[in-house]
């Protein structure tokens, strides 16, 4: 007897592992909507927020890493959504570094507009590492699209409205470009920069180096104001922070020129001579043993760092090359020797 075989092609109405090629097409249309759905409930729910929340962003800051400090901080609710929304939005690549703050539920699309200023209502203000605390209060008074609530006041009855508890506002905001809405007030500017320096200090205190000479996180960030002041190059700054270390375990006179010309304040013409160096005040370390009274300048992270960190060396001296960097040495006939070979031509 001789068999045939039959090959039966299944019409579409028939069962295939169970379900028909209409249910398939009907469940992939069900779970699209449901994405769809949860995409944009995502892309419009915005966390309630008890206070304003800051984010810091650093130049080289991944995407990933942006959206995990957002979730982490409570800004949005997952991560990788918003990964892949800068990603196909095209705007991974446009986020700005700076200092961001949001004082409200926000939603992830506003949170990518502001973070790349996509819908141009942000307005950045850099403050500069190594101001004065004078040059700070300029630059936001030059702000048009700030609202100007203090510009009038005494520097007290200006620090009381910014919420400082110290008298004496120098090296007390941290220098960043900060990103605000038309409208913000100056005083908001200035708190957020004030507790940014103070996270900042506060947290590098935490984990400072043992046996430091500094009996408070204060002094600590008086030591970085000198650092930022007196550094040409930032390779350089643990070791000038070493220096200045190393004099005051030793009660040696710090003898740093930015102190002097600080304490001159508007005296001061360009030039600092002998008598300047010799002249008493607060501020002339030359005279003075110890650290000044006050920061002298607004520290950057890489100064706060450098104080609380310093290299270990038994540098006690250090000159100027010319080209931004330092001569470092260990006695004073080493840095005679430095100081007549690149000040004095030899002489």
């Amino acid at each position: 007897m001789k068999y045939r075989a039959r090959i039966i092609i299944p019409s579409s109405t028939d069962v295939v592992t169970g379900f028909t090629l209409s249910n398939v097409v009907r469940a992939v249309a069900v779970l699209v909507l449901l994405a769809l759905a949860i995409a944009a409930g995502y892309l419009s729910y915005a966390p309630r927020l008890d206070a304003p929340v800051a984010l810091s962003i650093k130049p080289g800051t991944s995407v990933r890493a942006v959206a995990r400090e957002l979730r982490d901080k409570g800004v949005i609710v997952a991560a990788e959504p918003l990964v892949w929304l800068m990603r196909l939005s095209g705007k991974d690549g446009l986020i700005k570094a700076g200092s961001y703050e949001f004082e409200s539920a926000t939603a992830p699309l506003a949170v990518l507009d502001i973070l790349t200023a996509g819908d141009g209502t942000q307005v950045a203000l850099t403050i500069v590492e190594g101001w004065t605390f004078d040059q700070m209060r300029a630059a936001l008074a030059g702000v048009a699209q700030l609202r100007h609530t203090i510009d009038q006041l005494s520097l007290p009855d200006a620090l009381k409205r910014i919420g400082v508890a110290e008298t004496h506002p120098e090296g007390l905001f941290f220098p960043d470009t900060y990103h605000f809405s038309p409208g913000s007030t100056d005083v908001a500017v200035y708190r957020r920069a004030y507790r940014a320096l103070q996270e900042r200090l506060l947290g590098g205190w935490q984990t400072r180096d043992p046996d430091l000479p500094f009996a408070s996180p204060y002094e600590a960030l008086i030591m970085a104001s000198i650092v930022e002041k007196e550094t040409g190059q930032g390779r350089d700054r643990a070791q000038i922070a070493s220096v200045f270390v190393n004099r005051l375990r030793l009660g040696m006179k710090l003898q740093t020129d930015p102190a002097v010309i600080y304490g001159m304040g508007a005296d001061f013409d360009g030039s600092l001579r002998k008598r300047d160096l010799e002249n008493d005040s607060p501020y002339n370390t030359y005279v003075r043993a110890g650290l000044p009274p006050t920061p002298i300048a607004l520290p950057g992270q890489a100064s706060l760092t450098a104080a609380l960190h310093p290299d270990q060396t038994r540098y006690l001296y250090f000159v100027a090359r010319g080209d931004g960097t330092s001569q470092f040495s260990t006695n004073l006939d080493d840095h005679n020797r430095a100081v007549n070979k690149y000040q004095r031509g030899g002489r």
